[in-house]
């Protein structure tokens, strides 16, 4: 059985819930090296210690918890987030070979969001869902439509169903739900009522399992095929993992914001990049001290007085802008520019990439950059794409922040960027060249643009799938491309959203970001010699963070 995680959740969570995952635990321990993971448990609770007993991992109790339900029902984006940092943490801790998640608890705080809540963290950790359900007071027939109820919130939330355990079993209660479930479209297994207020509760959950449960049905439901899903949490943090594993410094000419400061503390402290902050140390530490920060002082501190850094830097940008006659007198001017400074900093090797754009805008994040870190040898533009991270995949949206009205040869430059760019986060690029038309439906110069753009793609680029035109909705659906784009491969399964203007590009993915709650990163500016990548005025500490961690990543590529 290949490495896997399971997530047992139930509408419930009673004692049978707890019996299952005795259960399960228990026979999975003896064939593979086992932990337990517990998304949102109470300190005083005690099945995580009965679990932890069972399991043939090595682990802690902090290990295998993660916040509280309290945490969890006041703000369930945060407690999302901690649960992923904390697993993913502990996954590399004790590295098991499986690892059972198990659900919240049953509780006497109503919370009508608590299923949907584990659901949604299933998907976060990438696991595969064994629903139980309690047959306790109702008849087979209310048992099915329970578990096709729960079925909906668990596909909504991104992930699937892979069996499920009916529990409470009393008298004829497992006969009857046998027959019933004869044949059903997911392996059901009935466990019988076991009590866990009675001494032996535990060792009665085993036997159960062991009596009731097909070994081989239920381990070759556990190595059935799986897409893991990619959520927005799970994605955000794999950036941080990504970009620590080879750490690069980049530098941060804002430092006079309290969100820089914010995210810098949380990224110094993780050990995920190194940090230039242009500024005065004494007055960032002071600052820092202020809004609570304790790591700041792991960061490089550059003043922009500092004549041992701007004498070089004057030389190097006249040097570089000799051409343009930049004289020492306008160098030294120019460099009284945060941005220009700290772009420096990355030409003369001192940074391998720069992050700005919370107090300036994206004009003086981009100009320096294009006028002294340049364009790539192969790239005739920069363009700037956003990592669109939805409920289980990431797409990639461009050019949605630089070109106002590209030509063909322009557009077809910016799909092979943002197929880099994708191909840079793990993902496997399908490119839709976007249009009002789909392959012939539509004609028009708007269109010829598109088709010729596709053509440039295809010529210059072979190895990467591609589809053009293509209306938006044919490009996301495998359904509407059926019928609009019959036998196109990669129609329906797109990935690289390219769009024939900055007009389409921006407001579409601001409209998705808004309206259907994806999370959107970026923009990553696409075709620069060295990463710069600009952030808006409106960012939140988290976008910061964001930022940072895949300009870092962007630099491992070079």
């Amino acid at each position: 059985m290949s490495r896997i995680n399971v997530s047992i959740i139930s509408p419930e969570a009673g004692n049978g819930r707890n019996a299952v995952a005795v259960g399960i635990v228990s026979a999975l321990s003896k064939r593979e090296k086992t932990g337990v993971f517990r998304p949102a448990v109470t300190k005083d609770e005690g099945l995580t210690s009965v679990l932890l007993d069972l399991a043939s991992a090595e682990e802690t109790r902090d290990q295998a918890t993660g916040v509280t339900p309290r945490e969890s029902r006041t703000d369930p984006g945060d407690a999302r987030a901690a649960i992923v940092a904390k697993f993913t943490e502990t996954e590399a801790a004790v590295k098991p070979e499986a690892m059972v998640i198990v659900g919240s608890d049953k509780s006497s705080v109503g919370d009508p969001e608590r299923f949907a809540f584990n659901a949604r963290v299933s998907a976060d950790l990438q696991s595969p869902v064994l629903l139980t359900v309690c047959t306790i007071d109702r008849t087979p027939d209310e048992v099915a439509q329970t578990i096709e109820s729960c079925e909906k919130v668990i596909v909504n939330a991104g992930t699937k169903v892979i069996g499920v355990f009916v529990t409470g079993c009393r008298g004829d209660d497992a006969d009857n739900l046998r027959k019933y479930f004869d044949g059903y479209r997911l392996p059901v297994w009935t466990i019988p009522f076991v009590d866990f207020g009675k001494e032996g509760a535990v060792e009665h959950a085993e036997q159960a399992f062991c009596e009731n449960v097909d070994s081989a049905q239920f381990f070759a439901a556990l190595d059935e095929p799986f897409v893991k899903p990619t959520t927005p949490f799970a994605f955000q943090y794999s950036l941080l993992e990504k970009a620590k594993r080879d750490r690069k410094t980049i530098v941060l000419p804002e430092g006079c914001d309290d969100r820089i400061l914010k995210s810098a503390d949380y990224l110094l402290k993780r050990e995920i990049v190194d940090l230039i902050i242009i500024g005065e140390q004494d007055e960032i530490l002071a600052r820092g001290k202020e809004l609570g920060l304790d790591s700041l002082d792991k960061a490089h501190f550059q003043s922009m007085d500092d004549e041992a850094m701007l004498q070089p830097m004057i030389a190097k940008l006249c040097e570089l802008r000799a051409k343009k006659g930049m004289t020492p007198e306008k160098a030294a001017a120019t460099l009284k520019d945060m941005s220009y400074f700290g772009t420096m900093l990355v030409v003369m090797g001192y940074a391998d990439g720069l992050v700005s754009g919370a107090i300036n805008s994206t004009a003086n994040t981009v100009r320096p950059a294009l006028q002294v870190i340049k364009t790539k040898p192969d790239a005739t533009s920069v363009s700037g794409a956003f990592l669109m991270c939805f409920k289980d995949h990431v797409a990639v949206f461009a050019d949605c922040a630089i070109n106002t009205n590209p030509d063909a040869s322009e557009i077809a430059n910016i799909a092979i960027q943002s197929a880099e760019t994708a191909k840079s986060f793990d993902i496997d690029p399908k490119i839709g060249m976007l249009s009002y038309s789909t392959i012939n439906s539509g004609k028009g110069p708007d269109v010829d643009i598109v088709v010729e753009a596709t053509k440039l793609v295809a010529e210059r680029r072979p190895d990467l799938p591609v589809v053009g035109p293509v209306q938006f909705d044919a490009a996301w659906s495998p359904t509407v491309a059926a019928v609009k784009a019959p036998g196109n491969d990669v129609a329906g399964h797109v990935n690289v959203f390219v769009f024939p203007d900055l007009t389409a590009g921006n407001i579409c993915y601001k409209a998705v970001q808004r309206s259907s709650g994806a999370v959107a990163i970026g923009p990553i500016l696409q075709g620069l010699n060295k990463p710069v990548n600009d952030l808006s005025r409106g960012a939140l500490v988290q976008d910061i963070i964001n930022t940072i961690a895949l300009t870092a990543i962007e630099a491992q590529q070079d």
